[in-house]
C-alpha cells in the first residue's frame, strides 16, 4: 500500500479531522480559543510521532503588541520535529489556525458546523486554512502507515494571528522557536495546478481628518469633516490612475498592478449628532504592494500624495496613523525545490503545474526573507474565503495530501 492508497481510503479520517478543527472558533480579533486548539493540535501531532512543542507568547509582547481588550486572549504557536536517520535537509510545514470573524446566514446554521454536503464541507476555516492542516497532517499518517520514511527531516508549524499581522505568530516563531529549515511550504496561496511563489503585501493605514463641531443650523461656523473626507477620497482617482499604470507580468502570464482599497472601515468619531457639523472622520486605506515594489517606497509615496490632496482642500487638516503592514515577497521559480513541487502536482492533477503569485498576502516573505530560503505557497483552497458559507472540496483536501506526502518521499533536497 502506498501513501495515497491510504489517503484514498480513509477520506473519514481527514474529515473528521478537519470537523474538529473547524468545531473550535478561533476567530481573530480577538483570538478566541488559541488555547484548546493548540492543545488538540499538539495532541495529534504527538500520535503522528512528531517531538511538538507549544509555545506561549509572553505576557509582556501581547501587551506590546495587542489592544488592551484583547490582553486576555493568550497567543500560542505549536512546533514539531521529525528527525529522518541520514537526512542531509529539513523541510517545513506552516499554516495558521486562526480564522477571521463571521456574519450573515449560513446554509447549515452555525458557521462553525463543519457539515459536509455533496463533496464540499462547509465551516469558517475550511478553506482558510485549517483544510491545509488537515491535508497535513493525514499525509504524515499515510506515510507512517505505508511505513514508508520522508527523504527530509520535517517541521511542521501550526500558528497565531495570521489573519491580523502574523507578528505572533509566524513572525515570533522565526526569531524565536530552534527551526532549521532548508525550504519551506505555507500551506496557501496556491491551489489547483498554481505553485505559489509570490504574494503582494499589504500597507494599512487610517486617515483622520480634523474639523470643528457646529451648531447644524450654522454650518459656516464650522468644518465639516464629513465633506472633508469626500473631497480627499474624490482625489485617490488620480492616484488610483497612477497604480494602474505600472503593470507587472507573473510567471503563469497575469498582468499584476498595485491597488488601493478605500473605506473597508470608516468612522464620524464621538459626539456625532443629526444636528452637529461633524468635527472628526475618519477611513482606512489598503494599499496593495506588488512583489517588484519597494515597501518603504510604497508608503513614502502614499503618504506624500495625501499631505499634498490636503494641501489642495481649504481648511483639511489630515493625521495618517498606519495600522500595519506585510511585506511582499517572490522567488524566481528555478530552483530545484520549486520543480520537485511542480512535479508532485503535476503526477496529482495530470496536467501541466505552472507558478503563480498571489494577490493576498501570507506568511510566505517570513520563511523567504527572513530565513533567506526556498519557499512556495501550496494548499487545497476553497470557496468563499472569508465570507458566508466558507467551503472547500473534499476532493481537493485529499488531492492536497497526495501531493504533500509525494513531496515528502520524493525531494531529498
Amino acid at each position: 500500500m502506498t501513501p495515497a492508497d491510504f489517503i484514498d481510503r480513509h477520506p473519514g479520517e481527514l474529515l473528521g479531522r478537519l470537523q474538529q478543527l473547524v468545531g473550535v472558533s478561533t476567530v481573530n480579533p480577538p483570538g478566541e480559543n488559541y488555547a484548546p486548539i493548540t492543545a488538540w493540535l499538539v495532541h495529534e501531532l504527538e500520535s503522528l510521532g512528531l517531538k511538538t512543542r507549544r509555545y506561549a507568547i509572553p505576557a509582556a509582547l501581547l501587551r506590546r503588541h495587542l489592544p488592551p481588550e484583547q490582553h486576555g486572549y493568550p497567543r500560542y504557536n505549536v512546533f514539531a520535529k521529525l528527525a529522518v536517520p541520514g537526512a542531509k535537509r529539513t523541510i517545513h510545514f506552516n499554516a495558521h489556525y486562526d480564522v477571521v470573524p463571521v456574519s450573515g446566514q449560513w446554509k447549515h446554521g452555525s458557521p462553525f458546523s463543519g457539515a459536509i454536503e455533496r463533496g464540499w464541507i462547509f465551516g469558517r476555516g475550511t478553506a482558510d486554512m485549517k483544510g491545509s492542516i488537515a491535508s497535513l497532517l493525514l499525509a504524515v499518517r499515510a506515510l507512517r502507515a505505508a511505513k514508508v520514511a520522508p527523504k527530509m527531516n520535517v517541521e511542521i508549524s501550526f500558528t497565531a494571528d495570521e489573519e491580523t499581522d502574523s507578528a505572533l505568530g509566524t513572525g515570533w516563531l522565526v526569531q524565536h522557536a530552534p527551526i532549521k529549515p532548508d525550504y519551506a511550504v505555507v500551506m496557501e496561496g496556491g491551489e489547483g495546478r498554481n505553485v505559489c511563489c509570490g504574494h503582494n503585501g499589504t500597507l494599512w493605514l487610517e486617515v483622520i481628518v480634523h474639523g470643528r463641531a457646529a451648531h447644524g443650523s450654522t454650518p459656516h461656523k464650522g468644518v465639516n469633516a464629513l465633506e472633508q473626507m469626500a473631497a480627499l477620497v474624490r482625489a485617490f482617482d488620480a492616484y488610483k490612475r497612477t497604480l494602474a499604470a505600472r503593470p507587472w507580468k507573473t510567471p503563469e502570464g497575469k498582468i499584476h498592478r498595485p491597488t488601493v482599497n478605500l473605506g473597508g472601515v470608516f468612522h464620524c468619531g464621538e459626539g456625532a449628532k443629526i444636528n452637529t457639523v461633524p468635527a472628526h472622520a475618519s477611513f482606512t486605506i489598503d494599499r496593495r504592494v506588488l512583489p517588484l515594489e519597494r515597501h518603504a517606497d510604497a508608503e513614502r509615496e502614499l503618504r506624500a500624495f495625501l499631505a499634498a490632496a490636503a494641501r489642495k482642500i481649504p481648511r483639511c487638516k489630515i493625521t495618517v496613523r498606519k495600522i500595519s503592514e506585510n511585506f511582499p515577497c517572490f522567488s524566481e521559480p528555478t530552483h530545484p525545490f520549486f520543480a520537485a513541487m511542480a512535479g508532485c502536482v503535476t503526477r496529482a492533477r495530470r496536467q501541466k503545474a505552472r507558478f503563480s503569485v498571489s494577490t493576498g498576502f501570507n506568511d510566505m516573505h517570513f520563511f523567504s526573507h527572513h530565513l533567506k530560503i526556498p519557499t512556495l505557497g501550496y494548499g487545497p483552497g476553497g470557496e468563499d474565503c472569508h465570507g458566508v458559507d466558507e467551503r472547500a472540496k473534499v476532493q481537493e483536501l485529499l488531492a492536497s495530501a497526495k501531493i504533500y506526502a509525494d513531496l515528502l518521499t520524493s525531494f531529498a533536497g
